[in-house]
């Protein structure tokens, strides 16, 4: 256990130092947040989508199960989440913010680091799946969330589907299917972009932690964390149950659906006004008290 907080250190301190120099560049110098945000989601966030899903093996029925058991836990605790906010009658833009944070988990520099040392590097590949499909199903739900409360849901549901991100997964998919090998010309800059893209989004948390008027705590801080770090992974355990998922894949659902809220999610919110500084808190107290779950869960599995 000593080795495994040692290996959680590892992992949470460059996050936070990324996120410090963010807040201490802010407090020096003249930084807007939302261009950052911009670059992120226009240009970084396509890249990367398309770096890793260009590259996936997505064969055979455990890759199907996994994928299942992601989606089924996101919509599940979603929906619950969704009834719970709508009885605190919560504003449209909380109520966007709440189930964000609720269903989008960090399962890529968070759940992947963590994956591999507690399983080994047989769990790479696995844990890269469910971060494709928690990462695209997140950036769906998330722009359709943020845009529902300005327009009819139809809307949403299209402005959604035209989202950078998700645009970019038919052409990686196109490649992945097609097995065509990318021309260095072509993949070494899509990678070398896609690699940027969890530093400027630490960087963006850090500064909108500096520009934030002050923390939003209570019930809706509480139900988002309590949804993600504690009822994510009992709702996941049921679900690879039903699903016949046993042995390394069943552990590696389990785990990611553990993870704390996504720091995209923050540039989501700034992206489209949707409560920033409560989401912001919201990832902020979720990654410190995963720092107390992760373990747990990790010594009953």
């Amino acid at each position: 256990m000593s080795e495994l907080f040692r290996v959680l250190v590892d992992v949470l301190t460059p996050v936070f130092a990324i996120v410090g120099i963010g807040y201490l560049v802010a407090r020096r110098l003249t930084m807007d947040a939302a261009t950052l945000s911009k670059i992120a989601y226009w240009v970084l966030g396509p890249a990367f989508i398309f770096d890793v899903l260009a590259g996936s093996d997505l064969d055979g029925s455990v890759v199907a199960k996994v994928v299942a058991a992601s989606l089924g836990t996101m919509i599940v605790v979603g929906g619950s989440v969704a009834v719970a906010a709508r009885a605190t009658r919560r504003t449209p833009a909380e109520l966007g913010a709440i189930v964000l944070t609720s269903v989008h988990g960090n399962v890529g520099n968070f759940g992947i680091a963590i994956a591999a040392f507690a399983f080994g590097d047989a769990a790479l590949p696995l844990a890269g799946i469910v971060m494709v499909t928690v990462n695209t199903a997140g950036i769906l739900v998330g722009v359709a969330l943020a845009t529902s409360h300005r327009s009819s849901p139809w809307i949403a549901v299209r402005t959604a589907f035209a989202a950078p991100m998700a645009l970019a997964v038919i052409p990686a998919m196109a490649v992945n299917l097609s097995d065509v090998a990318l021309p260095v010309v072509v993949g070494r800059p899509v990678s070398l972009v896609a690699g940027a893209l969890i530093p400027m989004m630490l960087l963006t948390l850090g500064i909108q932690l500096r520009q934030m008027d002050r923390p939003r705590v209570g019930q809706a801080v509480a139900i988002p964390l309590a949804a993600k770090l504690i009822a994510s992974p009992v709702v996941a355990l049921g679900l690879i149950a039903v699903l016949d998922l046993h042995d390394l894949p069943a552990s590696v659902v389990v785990v990611q659906a553990a993870m704390p809220p996504a720091v995209f999610t923050s540039l989501i919110a700034l992206e489209h006004d949707m409560e920033p500084d409560l989401v912001t808190t919201i990832v902020l107290a979720g990654t410190l008290a995963s720092v107390i779950t992760l373990p747990a869960l990790l010594a009953m599995i």
